[in-house]
């Protein structure tokens, strides 16, 4: 059986269907009496207005469009948890584009986005570019940045301070004891969140007064398959290293996981230390100590922010959330 129709609403109430829509968008042009009425018949029928009537009224769609360049990572599992969590609560529901590694079908899937009239987008972990901000603007829609931010442009972003967060996990590897301290780096172009995160290791090597060695810092790309390719890389240089920095905790638990293949004990002849504390981090044997950044409130906040923008009540500003180091059993005072 067909869902019930503003029609069938209409002839049930034995009014117009203009006097049944009025009374849904709180207009007036009718009585207390054909109101109750018409409400009633509602409830009878179980008539749903759908997102399409409703977006004639008040020119929205309730929808919002996400993009991730890597939609089946945990990390973006964690942050869309809390995208999802503030969407559903305020009555929107979510497009999720997949813009798969650089970005290469990010202008498709905005092109999509512009077609579905979504009302805003939540832009995550990627550059924004030029041609990105065209099609955003011409849409004339707004946008909220999540673990990244444009220095071009004037959007509100969420995000950790990246710098300061790695310089904090280098920092409490040398406090450790460790001075032979290799990273596992991210994309080596990436200027949101892999650039300043060796910036951050290297300057606490340097504040200790520790040579900063280029063979020790092996580039991936966040993801846990680079983590192996980085590890593999750092053991057959052969430099001394008693501790890895990974700059994400999927290329942490790669790492982990070929220590562990090249009977390499972890903690006790190699501290391993990550960078997101994803749920991950828990499960895998040793524990991982990590740095924290809350990716569920991350996309939280976000999406509170651009519901606020999307229905005009106030101006937003961008967000720096806190992080902290997770201690854990990954990481050991050397001796």
């Amino acid at each position: 059986m067909n869902p019930p129709t503003i029609k069938d609403v209409a002839k049930a109430a034995n009014v117009s269907v203009a006097t049944v829509s009025r009374v849904l968008h709180n207009l007036s042009g009718y009585s207390e009496k054909t109101k109750k009425k018409v409400l009633d018949t509602i409830e009878e029928l179980g008539y749903q207005p759908n997102a399409i009537a409703r977006g004639l009224v008040n020119k929205r769609t309730q929808t919002i469009g996400v993009l991730f360049p890597n939609v089946s990572s945990s990390f973006s599992s964690e942050l869309l948890h809390g995208i999802e969590e503030v969407a559903h609560e305020q009555e929107f529901s979510i497009i999720v584009c997949n813009t798969v590694a650089d970005g290469i079908r990010t202008m498709k899937y905005l092109q999509v986005l512009r077609e579905k009239q979504v009302d805003g987008i939540i832009f995550t972990s990627e550059l924004l570019r030029d041609e990105y901000y065209r099609i955003i603007e011409e849409m004339k829609i707004p946008v909220v940045l999540v673990n990244t931010y444009s220095q071009k442009y004037q959007i509100p972003y969420v995000k950790t301070d990246d710098r300061q967060a790695a310089y904090q996990a280098t920092d409490y590897l040398i406090q450790k004891g460790h001075r032979d301290i290799a990273m596992i780096a991210g994309t080596k172009s990436d200027i949101i969140a892999g650039i300043p995160r060796v910036e951050g290791y290297k300057q606490a090597l340097t504040d200790n007064h520790i040579d900063i060695d280029e063979s020790k810092i092996v580039y991936g790309d966040f993801q846990l398959q680079s983590g192996r390719d980085a590890m593999e890389t750092l053991l057959a240089n052969e430099t001394r290293i008693t501790a890895v920095f990974a700059a994400s905790d999927e290329m942490a638990i790669g790492a982990m996981g070929v220590a562990y293949e090249k009977g390499i004990k972890i903690p006790e002849e190699l501290s391993i230390m990550g960078y997101d504390d994803l749920s991950l981090a828990q499960m895998v044997y040793p524990p991982l100590t990590t740095v924290h950044q809350p990716l569920k409130e991350m996309g939280r906040i976000a999406t509170e922010n651009l519901i606020k923008l999307i229905i005009g009540k106030e101006r937003v500003s961008s967000n720096i959330v806190t992080h902290h180091i997770v201690e854990r059993k990954s990481v050991t005072e050397k001796a």
